[in-house]
C-alpha cells in the first residue's frame, strides 16, 4: 500500500507516575527533544494521510506543544481504560477510511523509521489484519510474551498474566502494531477487560483475528534498544544517552570532529560544517547552523544561532539567537542575548556581553563590557569597562557608534546619544551629548591634586 493508505495513531494519555512529575511523560525531553516530537517525526517521515494523538493526562500542555502543527489532530480518553479502550477512541476519526493503522507509543522515542517499513512491509505481503514489533531481550520482566506455535504468533499475553512458563518466553511486545482498518474496530468492540488490571488490552486483538481465521505476524526488531519504552527519569537519561549518540554519530560521519562524544550535547536540528571541532560538555541546541572550520571550545552554550565559517568561540561563552560573521572569535566568558548580530572578524574578549545590537566588520571589544541596543560600525575599538546606558527605567534607548571609533576604557554612553565616524571618546567620560564625526568627547572632572594629602590624613588619625 502506498502511504496515503497509512493513518498513524500515537497513544499519548498515561500519567506516568513513575516519573514523579507534574509534567506529562511525553514531554520530558531526551537527546533535545520531547518524546513525543521524535515519535511525531518518525511518523511524518512516512507520509501518512493522517496523524492522530490519543491524549489524557496532560492533555493541554500536549497539544500546546503542538499548536502550529496542521498535520496532528487529537482524541482525548477519558478515562484511560488501557491501550485497546485508547485505540478506540479514534473510531469517528478514522472507520471506514480504509487502509492501514500505524500503532505507536508517545514514549518510545528510538524506533527508526527502517523498522517501522519492514514492519509495513510484512504486513502489506501477508494481507495480514494485525502486525506486531518485537524484539529478543535478556530480561523481559514486566513486559507481554510472544506466544508462539510451530514459530507462528497466537497471541500476547501480559506479565502480570502469565503463567510461569510464558513468562519464561524472552520475546516481547513492543507495542508497537500495524493494523488492517477494515476488521480493526469491530475486533476491538470484543476485546473485554478480565485480566489483573481491569483494562482494555491492545494485545489481546492478535488473539481475537487468530480465532476469526484472519493472518496475524510478529516481526522481530533487530535492535532491542528501539523499542524501549520510559517510565522512570533513569531510563529517560538511558534513552536520551542513546539519542544523543545517533545525533553525534551522524555528525562526526559528515567531517564533524567530537573531541569528547560522550559530552557533546548537540541537538538533532543542529547543523554543523566539515573540519568543525567541538570541544567537551558543549551544548549546541535548537536549530543552530556553524559553518566550516570552526572551533567550539569547552563549556559554550550556544541556542538558535548562525554561525559562520572560520568562527572561534572559546570557553563557558552563552549565545542565544544571534548571527556570526566568518572569521569573528568569541569569549572566553561572553554573552551574546538574543537578536545580537556580530560581523565578520570581530573581537568579542572575556566577559563582554551584547543585547540586541549589531557589530561591524573588525571592530573589537576586548573585555569587561557591555553593549546593548547598539549599532557600532566597522573597525571600531571599545575599551574595557565600557557601557551603553541604554535603559532609563521605562524606555530603552540607542546608541549608535560609527565606523573607525575609538571609545577609551570606562566610558559610559548615555542613550541615546551617537558617536561619530573616526570620533574619540575619552577614557572615564561620561558621554551625553553626540560627538561628531572626527572630533573628541571628553565628560569628567577635573582632576586636582593635594601634595602631602596622605601624610596629613595619618597625623590627623593619630592626634585622635
Amino acid at each position: 500500500m502506498a502511504s496515503e493508505d497509512l493513518h498513524v495513531v500515537i497513544l499519548a494519555a498515561g500519567k506516568g507516575t513513575r516519573m514523579r512529575s507534574a509534567l506529562p511523560k511525553v514531554l520530558h525531553q531526551a537527546g533535545g527533544l520531547p518524546l513525543i516530537e521524535w515519535v511525531v517525526r518518525l511518523a511524518r517521515s512516512l507520509e501518512p494521510r493522517s496523524i492522530t494523538l490519543v491524549l489524557g493526562h496532560g492533555a493541554d500542555e500536549v497539544r500546546a506543544w503542538f499548536s502550529k502543527a496542521k498535520d496532528v489532530q487529537f482524541v482525548v480518553q477519558e478515562p484511560q481504560l488501557g491501550t485497546g479502550h485508547a485505540l478506540l477512541q479514534t473510531r469517528s476519526l478514522l472507520e471506514g477510511k480504509g487502509g492501514r493503522v500505524l500503532l505507536l507509543s508517545g514514549d518510545v522515542p528510538l524506533l527508526t523509521a527502517a523498522s517501522v517499513r519492514r514492519l509495513l512491509d510484512a504486513q502489506t505481503a501477508l494481507r495480514a489484519a494485525v502486525v506486531v514489533a518485537t524484539a529478543l531481550v535478556g530480561n523481559p520482566t514486566g513486559y507481554g510474551r510472544i506466544v508462539r506455535e510451530g514459530g507462528r504468533l497466537t497471541r500476547i499475553v501480559e506479565h502480570r498474566d502469565a503463567s510461569e512458563a510464558e513468562r519464561a518466553i524472552d520475546e516481547i511486545n513492543s507495542g508497537v502494531y500495524v493494523f488492517d482498518l477494515g476488521p480493526l474496530f469491530g475486533a476491538l468492540a470484543q476485546v473485554g477487560s478480565a485480566n489483573a488490571q481491569g483494562e482494555y488490552y491492545l494485545p489481546d486483538l492478535v488473539g481475537i483475528h487468530a480465532e476469526d481465521g484472519r493472518a496475524v505476524d510478529a516481526q522481530v526488531v533487530a535492535d532491542p534498544d528501539e523499542i524501549r519504552g520510559i517510565n522512570t527519569r533513569a531510563e529517560l537519561a538511558e534513552v536520551g544517552r542513546l539519542l544523543q549518540g545517533r545525533t553525534n554519530q551522524a555528525l562526526m560521519a559528515d567531517g564533524v570532529t567530537l573531541v569528547d562524544p560522550a559530552t557533546a550535547y548537540i541537538g538533532p536540528d543542529v547543523t554543523i560544517g566539515q573540519d568543525s571541532v567541538i570541544h567537551p560538555f558543549v551544548f549546541i541546541e535548537g536549530s543552530t547552523s556553524i559553518g566550516a572550520n570552526c572551533e567550539i571550545h569547552a563549556g559554550v552554550r550556544v541556542v538558535d544561532t548562525s554561525i559562520a565559517n572560520h568562527v572561534r568561540i572559546f570557553n563557558h561563552s552563552v549565545i542565544v539567537q544571534s548571527t556570526i560573521g566568518e572569521g569573528a572569535d568569541i569569549g572566553p566568558f561572553a554573552r551574546l542575548r538574543p537578536a545580537s548580530a556580530v560581523g565578520e572578524r570581530v573581537h568579542i574578549g572575556n566577559f563582554v556581553e551584547v543585547k540586541k545590537s549589531t557589530l561591524g566588520v573588525g571592530t573589537k571589544i576586548g573585555h569587561l563590557s557591555y553593549i546593548g541596543d547598539a549599532t557600532v560600525g566597522a573597525g571600531v575599538n571599545i575599551g574595557a569597562g565600557t557601557i551603553t546606558c541604554n535603559y532609563d527605567g521605562h524606555t530603552k534607548h540607542q546608541t549608535v557608534i560609527g565606523d573607525g571609533a575609538f571609545v577609551g576604557s570606562d566610558a559610559t554612553l548615555v542613550a541615546p546619544v551617537t558617536i561619530g565616524s573616526e570620533a574619540y571618546v575619552a577614557a572615564g567620560s561620561s558621554i551625553t551629548e553626540d560627538v561628531p564625526d572626527g572630533g573628541l568627547g571628553i565628560a569628567r572632572a577635573r582632576q586636582a591634586n593635594k601634595p602631602g594629602w596622605a601624610a596629613d590624613r595619618a597625623a590627623k588619625r593619630q592626634s585622635r
